[in-house]
């Protein structure tokens, strides 16, 4: 899952807002930069934490030439799962039920309005579409898939 299908998933929490979804994800993730690079640590309970390590200067080889190479020291950002989380993707602990969205109020005024220029336009003009070849990178990655 990436961020957008993550934001999709969201948005049915939000009453179908993929506005208010992309700016609480945008949030989160910002605020947990920000106090990552700011050297402190955010745990969230059975999430995991997030902090920031400092590893050492060493040196190091170049494996295509084997000379060796000095690495400065430099901060990293480490993620440790939290022992629930672990757990269920262990299978050890079966995944709690999923909290269910709120229910999307009904919008039948916009789908009236809609749905009639629709059927309109196709008893006016019916044609065929051409069909167009499939992309080289679709059909292989379908194939990759299989």
């Amino acid at each position: 899952m990436n961020k957008a299908e993550l934001i999709d998933a969201l948005s049915a929490h939000f009453e179908g807002s993929k506005k208010e979804a992309t700016k609480a994800v945008e949030a989160v993730i910002d605020t947990i930069v920000r106090t990552v690079v700011a050297g402190e640590k955010v745990a969230i309970a059975g999430f995991g934490n997030f902090d920031k390590v400092i590893r050492k200067a060493r040196t190091a080889r170049n494996p295509a030439t084997g000379a060796t190479v000095k690495v400065k020291a430099t901060a990293v950002p480490k993620f440790k799962p939290a022992m629930q989380f672990k757990e269920e993707v262990s299978g050890k602990r079966k995944v709690a039920a999923a909290v269910k969205p709120a229910a999307k109020k009904p919008a039948a005024k916009k789908a009236a309005k809609k749905a009639a220029p629709r059927k309109a336009a196709k008893k006016a003009a019916p044609r065929k579409a051409a069909k167009k070849a499939a992309p080289r990178k679709a059909v292989k990655k379908a194939a990759k898939k299989r």
